[in-house]
């Protein structure tokens, strides 16, 4: 069915009169079985003057809870309205006045309007404040243990309206569209205290519509307000987002993972040590402090349960004590008991005055009825939006209830797909389309998915849509605008750089000292030093390019081996982390040129160690040159090309974000950079020439050559000095060959830098 057209909303004349039964109005329904529409109910009452009653009571509620300061949670005034239809599709919405009046004779269908109370900003701080069970001294501050020791959480109600989302498509079948909706026209609100479900088949729109609600991705058409204000940068810091998949260091510990986010994210009036109480703080809340020192672990790594790793990632965003949560699949892969204990984490989170709002597959029964508010999708389309707990309501007013015992999100998710098996088939639903079109059964004498989607999605449309409306306009009108709080800056640059290198060191040490990497640095020194061990000539005629030669074969291994290694090493560091760097940066947790910087001083330490452990092996095995001083500038040579190595790693796997594509280009590169770098041929045809210029092999190489065998030294030997090799080499003091070093390690950082600062407009949100 295609979706409306985005239009403007007229504005409401009036406020639909409506009689306000509380919320014991369900209490008395009875179900008649047998019947196409079991809770049809009639009445005849007329409400007059009901609107101004709403307005007074909503007027005198808000005076109210400004005398009740002591009150320890944000609470919502439910309205239950019974309102005509049929009444409202035939009369118009802006003269439903006139019809409400009217003595109903059809079928009434329910439907429950959550009008939440939003204070006013001259109460919101004592509501908060008592909604996080803070206490508050004289002075004003307030106890540093608590919700409200990060900043004010000032309640953000969330509505959206006729909500789309377009994407191009290069196909035929959308070539008349120019694309293909994701969503079509999606309306509804949430509001503190409230969870609000978007559930649907796979498919459906909803982590789409997450998105969009989230400000991650910006909608083709509709109207969504934060507190009936646009999104805007300030409202960043405001609301969290918990990705399904669980991005964190698989290598650090809880404790350790939200320590340092607390440390990166808190603002910086509140002191280390506070910072490091909210962590805890979080972690005594989520029920984590059993397994705060255990690491988290991944997928090779064991660790804490799926459970435990969602509800750190969870912690990672309340953190800064948000006003609204987004979860994409909080539940995915989890078993039903697990579910079902991230699902009241999530309740306990909105009944702190926050506004909470999830995806979920299909979800248990008991995880069902944890949900204030629900959003059914199908094909981008909503067929429902109301109390979850009315939605079985809703759909069997409209003639389909389910004939068997069944799971209500089951119901509603093969509902949303269009399967009726086991279900009623509305009698409006078989009138409209079975005569028309016999083609429209199934097999088994069935209305098809498509017919029912359509009757679904029309119903939805011609009812509910508007009643949201009518919710929206009293909202607006007892609780005006409230400001978004400015954001809070978190820590400084040089903080940053402390805590990321800290951080940088305990996520991978395991890595770089890890005994297979011993094991592999050892043994190739153990077979160098082996091959070359005490090397001499053969006879004196030939020994000054022989035993030459054969030494700057292994200074030319040497150089070879410390770029290969670090190089390839380097290159997984980004495409391996660029979901753990999207995520943080999209909420700007820290800088990219502190974590660039803190993360290549973090992988000195680590990377210095086993060349020196290697050079140890083959220098005294193989017998160079024995003084202090050329060890110690051999030592450092090595360093230069390890440091520019893994410059230029970082910059290729930046750039690509592809471990393939980046493992071949450094193929690639490396061996271009081998074959230049003076050992196997010293007279490169001009046309490449500029090949070895910008080879660190090149350089490495007769930085080594110089040190061993540099003529202008009193213990040179005369053999070396006329060798031919040592010769073609025109060896100089090495001066221009360290600042070409010092410029390639420079030069492939900035390049990294540019490509990470790139990273959040490559990756898709």
């Amino acid at each position: 069915m295609e979706g409306r057209g985005c239009e403007g909303h007229d504005n409401l004349n009036s406020i639909i009169e409506a009689s306000c039964a509380g919320d014991t109005l369900m209490d008395g329904l009875s179900v008649p079985a047998g019947t196409n529409n079991p809770l049809s109910v009639a009445t005849s009452r007329h409400t007059s003057d009901i609107g101004k009653n709403i307005m007074k009571m909503r007027s005198s509620h808000l005076k109210d809870s400004g005398r009740q300061l002591a009150m320890r949670k944000t609470k919502s005034l439910s309205a239950q309205m019974v309102i005509n239809i049929d009444a409202l599709q035939s009369n118009g919405f802006d003269q439903a006045d006139s019809s409400i009046k009217r003595a109903f004779s059809s079928d009434v269908a329910l439907f429950s309007l959550n009008v939440s109370q939003l204070p006013s900003e001259s109460i919101s701080n004592a509501l908060l404040q008592d909604s996080d069970q803070t206490p508050i001294s004289n002075d004003g501050n307030q106890n540093l243990s608590s919700w409200g020791t990060v900043q004010h959480a000032l309640p953000i109600s969330l509505k959206f309206q006729d909500v789309r989302y377009k994407i191009q498509v290069n196909s035929e079948t959308y070539s008349d569209s120019g694309g293909r909706f994701l969503l079509q026209g999606v309306t509804g609100s949430v509001f503190p205290g409230e969870l609000l479900a978007l559930m649907g088949p796979s498919g459906g729109g909803k982590t789409t519509l997450l998105s969009v609600l989230s400000g991650r991705i910006k909608s083709n058409c509709g109207t969504i307000s934060y507190n009936d204000r646009p999104y805007t940068k300030s409202l960043k810091q405001r609301i969290g987002y918990v990705l399904q998949d669980d991005v964190v260091y698989p290598h650090l510990t809880v404790k350790e993972t939200l320590t340092y986010a607390a440390l990166l994210r808190l603002p910086n009036t509140l002191s280390k040590e506070q910072k490091k109480e909210r962590a805890m703080n979080v972690i005594m809340e989520l029920g984590l402090e059993r397994c705060q020192d255990a690491i988290i672990g991944g997928a090779f790594v064991r660790g804490i349960s799926g459970g435990e790793r969602k509800r750190v990632c969870i912690g990672n965003e309340i953190l800064l004590n948000p006003s609204l949560l987004f979860l994409d699949e909080p539940t995915s892969g989890l078993d039903s008991t697990t579910a079902l204990l991230i699902v009241q984490v999530l309740q306990n989170i909105a009944k702190a005055g926050k506004t909470v709002v999830t995806t979920i597959h299909q979800p248990s029964s008991r995880l069902f009825n944890k949900f204030d508010k629900l959003v059914l999708l199908g094909k981008g389309c909503a067929l429902y939006f109301g109390q979850a707990s009315q939605a079985m309501l809703y759909f069997s007013s409209l003639g389909c209830y389910p004939l068997i015992a069944m799971n209500p999100a089951e119901f509603l998710v093969d509902l949303a797909n269009g399967n009726i098996k086991d279900k009623s088939i509305p009698s409006k639903l078989e009138d409209k389309f079975l005569p028309r079109n016999q083609s429209s059964l199934i097999n088994d004498g069935r209305v098809s998915p498509a017919d029912v989607h359509n009757y679904l999605v029309g119903a939805y449309e011609s009812s509910i849509v508007n009643l949201v409306k009518v919710e929206f306009k009293l909202i607006e009108d007892i609780m005006g605008r409230q400001k978004i709080l400015p954001e809070c800056s978190g820590a400084t640059w040089l903080e940053q750089f402390s805590i990321l290198f800290n951080r940088g060191l305990k996520a991978r040490r395991h890595e770089y000292l890890s005994s297979l990497r011993i094991i592999q640095v050892i043994s190739a020194a153990l077979i160098a030093g082996m091959l070359w061990f005490n090397s001499k000539a053969s006879s004196k005629e030939k020994v000054e390019d022989q035993e030459s030669t054969m030494r700057a074969g292994l200074l030319f291994f040497i150089s070879v081996f410390w770029a290969f290694f670090p190089l390839f090493s380097a290159i997984f560091t980004f495409p391996q982390e660029r979901a753990v760097l999207a995520k943080e940066r999209s909420v700007h947790m820290y800088r990219v040129s502190a974590y660039l910087i803190a993360r290549n001083m973090s992988d000195l330490p680590l990377e210095l160690v086993l060349p020196v452990i290697f050079l140890i092996i083959v220098y005294f095995m193989v017998g160079l040159k024995l003084t202090f001083s050329a060890f110690a500038l051999t030592l450092l040579t090595i360093f230069l090309s390890i440091i520019a190595a893994q410059g230029l790693g970082l910059a290729i796997g930046a750039a690509f974000m592809d471990i393939k594509k980046a493992s071949t280009f450094a193929s690639v590169t490396i061996m271009s950079f081998m074959l230049s770098g003076g050992f196997f041929i010293q007279r490169i045809p001009s046309f490449m020439s500029w090949l070895r210029y910008v080879s660190f092999n090149y350089y490495t190489l007769r930085l080594l050559l110089k040190i061993q065998y540099s003529c202008s030294s009193a213990t040179s030997k005369a053999i070396a000095c006329n060798s031919k090799f040592i010769k073609g080499q025109k060896l100089d003091q090495g001066a221009r060959e360290v600042a070409a070093m010092f410029i390639m390690i420079i030069g492939y950082r900035i390049v990294a830098y540019y490509f990470l600062r790139t990273l959040r407009l490559r990756t898709s949100l």
